[in-house]
């Protein structure tokens, strides 16, 4: 009996122990899960929801603009790739539909040069049903030439210098892209750079191992239930910074047009495809390339089985899944160009950049159409890349369709700060004067100046309204 006794006693420190050990690894389970998961759970939980009620809050705040700047706006997206570029798979007819829903009315292409070459005969040109297209390519040294005649063909290893002047001769404007590289701002032909590009300002967390397993998190916890908000937590406020400053600085002497970088891909994705060999081909969304393969496995009874199970039939070349992190609807949101023209035409728009009547706006966070910047004085009244004379009374007046903070900036220097939905300013001196309007914005950094505020966030950027000492001709 006492040996019983001893066994039951033994069995029962056994399941103790057993008890004790399992809770042990369930708790160190748990919060090894919590503790490497942490910033991506308090997005889920606490920032990502105040970001959402606070987007959804500013678009219900939005009132009409009542100053007018004399032009017609139009919201569209630079520099932007279809499936004539190497890394690009979407089709004309689909970008269209992603426009539409992004409520944009233009979109300038930058296609990758096709074997060394930018053809004007590729690609759509005019307008398709409400959405104008503007030929353009990618080239060497950040070149984006548009506006050139349908047929034109540029060389990829041209001399940058006289391709300019080329470019210039045919009636062209040339901007130039990912403007954080070394770029020649020295050629005079050059009309426009890019303050901020969205793939500029996603390189980083692509370049270092542990910014890529931050991302890998954040799209297994939160791209499924705040895509939105999880693609603008990878917003760099550094990244506007320092492409403004270079910008600023640049326009100190010489007129330069500031626009936005959609860079819109759809290729930062993943697809499963089934194969005539019997096995699940992962290939990223830019490419049909297989021997540019993310993994390939060979299937068993049992992989087999689970396929069938949650994709159904298996037949050869039949994509299984896709799942895409920046659909060209989202990059197309996510930050704008807006152009000032008479009308929604190829020449009226490009006369908008050549002269500097745009803005650019993150209306991801919140629509800024209707905003209106202009100088007024002595009868006259100028916009956004236009000059104007310094004259007594002279005032420069701004209004948006949402309460934000502007920030008056004069030759890269602030000169004003003003709250509300409008701004008002007597003019003293000559200068270069340019608007940044931020949002408050829970999670969010904004620079402006020199100046750094947490909880707000960058929401417009203007061209500047020059104002010249002597009387204009």
């Amino acid at each position: 009996m006492e040996t019983v006794n001893k066994s039951r006693r033994y069995l029962r420190g056994i399941l103790r122990w057993g008890l004790r050990l399992t809770l042990l690894v369930i708790l160190l389970s748990v919060g090894g899960f919590f503790g490497f998961f942490a910033p991506q759970l308090y997005h889920h939980f606490s920032l990502f929801p105040k970001q959402a009620a606070a987007w959804k809050e500013l678009a219900a705040r939005r009132t009409p603009v009542a100053l007018e700047t004399g032009w017609n706006e139009y919201r569209g997206v630079m520099h932007s790739h279809s499936h004539i570029s190497h890394d690009s798979q979407v089709q004309f007819p689909e970008i269209v539909v992603a426009l539409k829903k992004a409520q944009c009315q233009f979109i300038f292409m930058t296609d990758h040069v096709v074997d060394g070459k930018a053809d004007y005969s590729l690609g759509w040109k005019g307008i398709h049903d409400g959405i104008l297209f503007v030929q353009g390519f990618e080239m060497q040294e950040g070149f984006m030439p548009w506006g050139l005649p349908q047929g034109t063909i540029l060389s990829n290893n041209a001399n940058p210098a006289e391709q300019a002047k080329e470019i210039r001769q045919l009636g062209g404007v040339l901007c130039l892209g990912h403007c954080e590289a070394g770029r020649p701002f020295d050629i005079p032909e050059i009309d426009g750079m890019e303050i901020y590009n969205i793939h500029t300002d996603l390189l980083d967390e692509m370049m270092e191992k542990h910014s890529r397993i931050e991302v890998v998190k954040e799209i297994l916890i939160n791209f499924h239930a705040y895509p939105d908000q999880a693609l603008r937590s990878m917003f760099d406020w550094w990244v506007l910074a320092m492409l403004v400053q270079k910008w600023d600085e640049q326009s100190l002497h010489r007129k330069l047009t500031a626009i936005a970088a959609n860079d819109c891909h759809q290729n930062v994705g993943l697809r499963g495809i089934y194969t005539a060999q019997d096995t699940l081909l992962l290939l990223d969304t830019g490419h049909n390339d297989p021997k540019k393969k993310v993994w390939e496995h060979k299937l068993n009874v049992v992989t087999r089985l689970m396929l069938r199970l949650c994709f159904g039939s298996l037949d050869p070349g039949k994509q299984l899944f896709r799942i895409d992190l920046d659909p060209y609807e989202r990059s197309a949101r996510f930050v704008n160009t807006h152009l000032l023209a008479k009308e929604l035409t190829e020449p009226a728009l490009l006369d908008a950049v050549r002269t500097g009547r745009a803005f650019v706006a993150f209306n991801m966070i919140a629509d800024a159409s209707g905003f209106a910047y202009v100088a007024q004085g002595n009868g006259q009244q100028v916009t956004m890349g236009e000059r104007i004379a310094l004259t007594p009374g002279l005032k420069l007046r701004a209004e948006a369709p949402l309460p934000c903070r502007f920030t008056l900036i004069r030759d890269g220097k602030k000169v004003f700060e003003q709250e509300g939905k409008a701004l008002e300013y007597d003019v003293t001196a000559p200068g270069k004067y340019r608007i940044q309007a931020d949002l408050a914005m829970p999670g969010e950094i904004a620079v402006s100046g020199e100046r750094f505020s947490n909880n707000m966030a960058p929401w417009i950027l203007t061209n500047p309204i020059e104002i010249v000492a002597q009387a204009l001709p």
